[in-house]
């Protein structure tokens, strides 16, 4: 009765302190320890301190000399002797307690044991069972499902079953035990799905209502499984659901990342639903919250291609103020886009300092954007600064962006710049072209200064042996324009002896200015012949013209005979 209420005693005490279950005896121990001798009840009975005999032989067998047993290293007092009886009790007494507490203690539902034969046979009929059957055929199996088994099941069943038969079996198990339905298992039902080559629409819509049920218990749902719906969302263009899973994040207890906002963006885009998708996008910078650069160079070209560049500006810069850099590529994607627009030119030519050191071998396209923006808005001073800064800094311009300037230089008529920015061209290294020839002349045939545009000519004859129509018809317009005919007939000529054809535009040029300012019908009716030999049709209006030109010098003749 004492040794039942000792080990009861220490069951009590053991079960206040919490420890893990002792390890299993060393074999070793167990092979060298002998078993305790048996001992009487009736010495637990006796008050006696004496030994008493052994089962060979009475009392006289012990010594009765006392320094002989401690000699022989025993207790050699009657007191010691009763408390190691008791220690050694209470050690047996302990390994009952132990005994009780290994039968008592409540599995871990994690460490169970999964049942491989059960769990074989369970995927095995997922496996062959039609989809709209796997319901009823679990049911009629009666499994006891647990979190491992499942996990178990699902893994295996992965590789040789479709996404909506695991889906299926997860939410059948799910209504055998709540308790199986854990995100873990949650999450290979997801990257089934996921992964599949085809997605099917109905099975990712059967898997968000899933989500949306789980997600009420806290803790059942992660970001990372959001995102996963959402990226299936994106690749079906079911931009709206994308936009719903979104919203939902905070309801299902879920804080979205950076990853996040870029797909539900990107989703938002395949519907050209770009206000929504700039309401997601401010979300992110308020919460500052970006994904890598890449994506965050993908977001600001979407805005850009969305005629959405001021937007895309601010996604850019406020992205570079939390450590995201965009790529390259998406700052020259963006720098063109806002030279394009004459409200936010200077914000591009702003954004040209982000180019610093190795970057600028790869800037020319963005200068170039923002040289011919600032040409467009007559801002000529500020595109020859950036040009000349290429020109000592980088990246090295080509002859497209000092015709840029050179053309608006021209326009306005500041001719001596236009011809300095053409020798600058030269020392480049940059031949210049026939067109930076063609608008320098136009410009000075425009200022009337047409010695100075036949002297290019002259110039660009010698770089280049055939020019283009436009370099002639530029002189002949202007020796028109000043009232030189006989000196635009020689271009006309010159044109033709250079191999150059003249069309229709400089014959009607010259015979409308012969007809009007000169009414020099003879000559304008030969060059309608020659027209007509290299067969060229005159307009209508401008051949009336010359018959008309011709009648009212007739009528002028018949006047002045009837006169005389």
């Amino acid at each position: 009765m004492w040794r039942r209420s000792g080990a009861r005693a220490l069951l009590l005490l053991r079960s206040s302190i919490h420890r893990p279950l002792p390890p299993p005896p060393s074999p070793l121990r167990a092979l060298t320890r002998a078993p305790p001798p048996p001992r009487p009840l009736s010495r637990f009975l006796s008050s006696s301190p004496e030994p008493l005999p052994d089962a060979g032989g009475g009392a006289a067998s012990a010594s009765s000399d006392p320094t002989d047993a401690g000699e022989d290293g025993l207790a050699s007092d009657p007191t010691e002797a009763g408390e190691d009886n008791l220690a050694s009790l209470w050690e047996e007494d302990a390994g009952d307690a132990d005994d009780v507490f290994a039968a008592d203690a409540s599995p871990d539902p994690a460490d169970a044991v999964v049942d491989e034969v059960l769990a074989a046979r369970v995927g095995a009929v997922v496996e062959s069972t039609p989809e709209d059957q796997i319901p009823s055929a679990l049911a009629d199996m009666v499994v006891d499902f647990n979190e491992p088994l499942l996990a178990a099941i699902l893994v295996s069943a992965a590789e040789s079953c479709s996404g909506k038969k695991l889906l299926l079996l997860f939410k059948s198990a799910g209504k055998n035990n709540p308790a199986a339905k854990s995100l873990a298992n949650l999450e290979i039902v997801v990257d089934k799905i996921a992964d599949s080559d085809e997605i099917d629409k109905m099975d990712v819509y059967l898997l968000w209502d899933l989500v949306k049920e789980m997600g009420a218990v806290p803790g059942s749902v992660n970001t990372q499984v959001l995102n996963k719906l959402l990226a299936m969302f994106w690749k079906l263009e079911k931009s709206k659901a994308a936009l719903e899973a979104f919203d939902m994040f905070s309801e299902l207890g879920c804080a979205p990342d950076g990853d996040s906002y870029y797909l539900a963006i990107q989703a938002a885009g395949r519907k050209s639903m770009v206000d929504a998708a700039w309401r997601v996008c401010d979300g992110m910078i308020s919460s500052g919250c970006f994904p890598d650069g890449e994506k965050v160079g993908d977001i600001v070209m979407f805005f850009c291609k969305k005629k959405k560049v001021k937007e895309a500006h601010s996604v850019y810069i406020t992205a570079k103020e939390k450590k995201v850099q965009a790529p390259t590529s998406a700052l020259t994607f963006l720098v063109s886009a806002l030279a394009r627009n004459d409200e936010t030119i200077n914000t591009a030519l702003e954004l040209l300092e982000e180019y610093q050191g190795e970057s600028l071998k790869d800037a020319g396209q963005s200068y170039a954007a923002v040289i011919h923006g600032l040409c467009n808005t007559n801002n000529v001073e500020d595109a020859r600064k950036v040009l000349m800064r290429m020109v000592n800094l980088g990246p090295a311009p080509g002859s497209a962006v000092f015709n840029f300037v050179i053309t608006a230089l021209s326009k306005n008529g500041e001719m001596e710049d236009a011809k300095g920015l053409m020798r600058v061209m030269e020392n480049q290294g940059i031949c210049p072209d026939i067109y930076t020839y063609s608008v320098i002349m136009s410009g000075y045939a425009k200022g009337g200064m047409m010695d100075e545009a036949h002297a290019l000519l002259r110039d660009a004859k010698r770089i280049h042996p055939r020019l283009s129509r436009v370099t002639y018809h530029t002189l002949i317009r202007g020796y028109c324009k000043m009232e030189e005919f006989e000196k635009a007939l020689e271009c006309l000529k010159e044109m033709k002896e250079d191999g150059m054809e003249p069309n229709m535009d400089e014959y009607n040029k010259l015979i409308q200015s012969l007809c009007l300012k000169a009414l020099d019908w003879r000559t304008a009716e030969n060059l309608l012949k020659e027209m007509e030999d290299g067969g060229l049709c005159l307009k209508g209006t401008t051949r009336s013209l010359i018959a008309a030109v011709k009648e009212l010098e007739m009528d002028e003749l018949s006047k002045a005979s009837q006169e005389a």
